[in-house]
């Protein structure tokens, strides 16, 4: 999933579609008055009379009237006008159409940006079916999205460019951005604004499933956390909760709950760790728990000094949290 679609030149949604159309129109128009202030210039050099040592240059037509070219001059500042007009209309246009995305049974997301990965809370106006994840949105196809946007610590802006444009998330303040995904994918967003040491790496996916899909997995992350099955996953289990991961993770389930840091309830169900720097896989995962500052530097999470039983544990029990 590291490689999903970030191709503003393939819209998956209605507003990223207009968007799109504004921007190719705008690029007919520029190209076009390129090549024609271009071609006026080429034909002026080509046209311009020659001076030599011999014949010096008649400056007398820098005086002369010249009624065709003063109409042409007058016709181009006229047409460019127009053209500017043009332009000015359908980005007014473009604007208005997307912002009026119908929001009938919409999915409501709380989507908060920290330094540096995002926490999404679905469902927020509803205790019972709040649940919370990060750095992966899914999306059902063909069901409008609003998202409440908040910013932690300093400004973000988030964007999705197959889905729509961008959007800054300011500390202090709370604003929606709506959209909709038209096709089934995995669409891949960035934090735009440098926000810090790992701005770069501060990724996301959007996941658009068909309705289906999206039902069983709302569901499933709706549910706690599995309950550990082998000796070692027990382990796994004693260390996470027991130790100082709990006072910033949020496992649902267990006397984990700290607000600081991503939801690790069905942490293994994620395509990616650390907002899309690595594949979420046992040997990442294991890395990342040792010593998160070797793969992202900067992050909030200390590296700790785990016997190795003690982090293959821990990673096991992790790594079973589907």
């Amino acid at each position: 999933m590291m490689d999903g679609m970030h191709d503003v030149w393939l819209p998956a949604g209605p507003q990223a579609a207009t968007l799109f159309q504004l921007w190719i129109a705008m690029l007919v128009v520029c190209v076009l008055v390129f090549v024609g202030v271009m071609a006026a210039l080429a034909i002026a050099l080509r046209r311009a009379p020659r001076a030599t040592a011999a014949t010096p240059p008649d400056l007398a037509v820098l005086t002369r009237g010249e009624p065709r070219l003063h109409r042409l001059i007058g016709g181009a500042v006229a047409l460019s006008g127009v053209l500017l007009i043009g332009l000015l209309v359908a980005s007014f246009l473009t604007d208005r159409a997307i912002a009026q995305l119908p929001l009938v049974d919409a999915v409501r997301i709380d989507l908060i940006a920290h330094q540096w990965w995002w926490e999404a809370r679905y469902e927020p106006g509803d205790p019972a079916r709040v649940f919370a994840t990060a750095n992966e949105l899914h999306v059902p196809v063909g069901r409008p999205v609003l998202l409440t946007l908040r910013a932690d610590d300093v400004i973000h802006s988030f964007w999705v460019p197959n889905l729509h444009g961008k959007k800054d998330l300011i500390p202090g303040r709370e604003s929606t951005f709506a959209f909709r995904a038209d096709r089934k994918g995995v669409y891949r967003g960035q934090c735009t604004e440098f926000c810090g040491y790992q701005h770069a790496h501060m990724g996301l996916f959007v996941i658009a499933d068909e309705p289906g899909d999206y039902a069983r997995w709302e569901a499933a992350q709706r549910l706690p956390a599995r309950a550990p099955r082998s000796d070692e996953e027990r382990r796994g289990f004693e260390l996470t909760t027991g130790s100082t991961c709990g006072m910033c993770h949020t496992i649902v389930g267990t006397s984990a709950q700290g607000q600081r840091a991503p939801d690790l309830t069905h942490l293994a169900a994620r395509s990616t760790l650390a907002a899309g720097t690595v594949p979420n896989t046992a040997v990442t995962l294991k890395a990342w728990v040792a010593n998160p500052q070797a793969i992202k530097p900067g992050v909030n999470m200390p590296a700790h000094a785990f016997a190795d039983g003690d982090l293959a544990a821990i990673s096991a029990y992790l790594g079973s949290l589907q």
